[in-house]
């Protein structure tokens, strides 16, 4: 995880409210996303996740759709993209998600009920959109085989005292606007 983890110490901070905010290539788009520090992570989500059986893989819009088409390219297992816009599709599912800075409805389409699926997202910080997502899933009746986020933010999130657990690549804090590498393994 070179790469991964020198990316994340050059990354800048911004402040957004309280939240001091990382700048990313991985949860942001920017600075410039490089072939190889996505291959790195694509391959380690290879081996970190469970991908026994499982029907489909499952991401927020928006950062998380490069990290999951890269993995669904790599594996052969369809992607679902749970989106901000509505469609009023037959079984659509709403959910409602709250991060430290935003918060706003997401759908997800085409995940029924025994569905196994992986969840994969760029970041998890407060857990909002994961506790959302992973809540909305067991509402429609999907196993959900694994959860993996790339960055985990160190520190309390929603899902501490919840039944789901994630899997991350890495883990992370700000400290004095600096990124500072918490466990360079993530969580297993």
């Amino acid at each position: 995880m070179d790469q991964l983890r020198q990316s994340l110490l050059d990354a800048p901070i911004i402040e957004k409210g309280d939240y001091e905010y990382f700048v990313h290539p991985i949860s942001d788009g920017v600075p410039m996303l490089e072939p190889g520090l996505l291959r790195e992570i694509v391959i380690k989500i290879i081996r970190k996740a469970n991908l026994e059986n499982v029907d489909k893989i499952v991401t927020p819009a928006a950062m998380g759709i490069h990290i999951s088409t890269a993995v669904s390219l790599m594996t052969d297992i369809p992607l679902v993209v749970i989106r901000k816009r509505e469609y009023g599709l037959d079984g659509e599912v709403s959910l409602h998600q709250q991060t430290g800075y935003s918060e706003g409805d997401m759908f997800i389409n085409d995940v029924n009920e025994g569905d196994r699926v992986l969840v994969l997202d760029d970041v998890l910080s407060t857990g909002g959109t994961m506790k959302a997502v992973l809540d909305a899933l067991d509402h429609i009746g999907a196993d959900v085989v694994d959860t993996v986020a790339i960055i985990k933010k160190a520190g309390p999130n929603e899902l501490d005292d919840s039944d789901h657990h994630v899997k991350t690549l890495i883990n992370v804090t700000v400290e004095d606007g600096e990124v500072v590498i918490v466990d360079e393994h993530g969580d297993d």
